[in-house]
């Protein structure tokens, strides 16, 4: 009689360039499967092949201004080197995306003051409390100690779901049934320096950007931080929806003139999002060149779904099937 067969192992899960690819399915879809196309062997550049070029991108979310950069850029490359052939563009379109985004390109690094604090502002829904759980987990891995701070007092349903990520974290979470943000984070640093902790992640309340009073408030937590640690908050995480397109651009500059914002988190590029908008984001803060990295992109709800930026890298995984 044959041996009873163990049970098969489960699929190995894929890795993260993988992933990466798999979350920017919608954005390959609709840049890359639409250049190789327009790309094709036997056509040549002409006016025509810029028009339908100047669609795709803007369709992609890659926006106006973006577009029109990476059009100069091309046309410019055309005439210098002679091009004749639109297969020869691919090429000159991924190295023109990849200079684009390479000034965002700027991993956080966490400096020795203790607690490093980071501020994480963003509107309601963008996974500004899904990201802290994942980046307690990424900074854990690096051998430093967590600490969280509820600072979303608006919705109890963040303070619940930030105990979650700090109990999968084994970390600590400090909040209050009642008070502010500000009192809440507040009170954060203190136990983070009484135990020695090296990193605050510091949740605040979800804002639109056209809610001026609401955004005086977040103001004033930052204003309570900079009291009680001077220098801090050493990081100001502004946490993007990769689904809001072209409205990514206009976030970023509510929240950088009311806040300063020192990064960027790009979220939910599982798939459905088109990740264009980064480009648009890398052309609006290019003038004046004070670009805003991207820190972090995540392709997914594990906790190891978050990583940083490379320019490089995301510009093949929208290109290559």
């Amino acid at each position: 009689m044959p041996a009873v067969q163990a049970d098969e192992a489960a699929p190995a899960r894929p890795g993260w360039a993988q992933r990466l690819k798999q979350g920017l399915a919608k954005t390959r879809d609709r840049l890359g499967g639409q250049l190789s196309s327009l790309f094709g062997v036997g056509r040549k550049i002409d006016a025509e092949l810029y028009e339908e070029l100047e669609t795709i991108l803007i369709t992609a979310d890659v926006g106006i201004d973006a577009t029109q950069s990476l059009l100069d850029t091309l046309q410019k490359q055309v005439r210098r080197e002679g091009l004749t052939e639109a297969s020869e563009l691919q090429a000159a379109l991924k190295q023109a995306l990849i200079d684009l985004l390479l000034p965002l390109q700027a991993p956080l690094a966490i400096t020795r003051q203790q607690p490093f604090i980071v501020m994480l502002a963003g509107v309601n829904g963008a996974g500004k409390t899904t990201t802290i759980g994942k980046l307690a987990k990424l900074y854990q891995s690096q051998g430093l100690s967590v600490l969280l701070a509820a600072g979303d007092t608006f919705r109890a349903a963040a303070r619940e779901q930030l105990q979650v990520w700090g109990e999968r974290n084994n970390v600590t979470v400090i909040s209050q049934d009642k008070g502010d943000s500000a009192a809440v984070i507040f009170d954060a640093i203190a136990a983070a320096r009484a135990r020695n902790i090296d990193v605050v992640l510091a949740d605040t309340a979800g804002r639109l950007p056209t809610q001026l009073h609401l955004m005086e408030e977040i103001r004033k937590v930052k204003r309570v931080i900079e009291k009680t640690a001077p220098g801090a908050p050493h990081e100001v995480l502004l946490v993007l929806d990769a689904n809001t397109g072209q409205n990514a651009v206009m976030q970023v500059k509510a929240f950088d003139d009311a806040l300063g914002v020192t990064g960027l988190v790009l979220t939910k590029l599982d798939g459905t999002a088109k990740g264009g908008a980064i480009a648009a984001i890398a052309q609006s803060r290019t003038s004046p060149a004070r670009p805003i990295p991207v820190r972090y992109i995540g392709v997914g709800e594990s906790l190891d779904d978050l990583r940083p930026f490379d320019a490089r890298e995301f510009v093949e995984a929208v290109f290559t099937p």
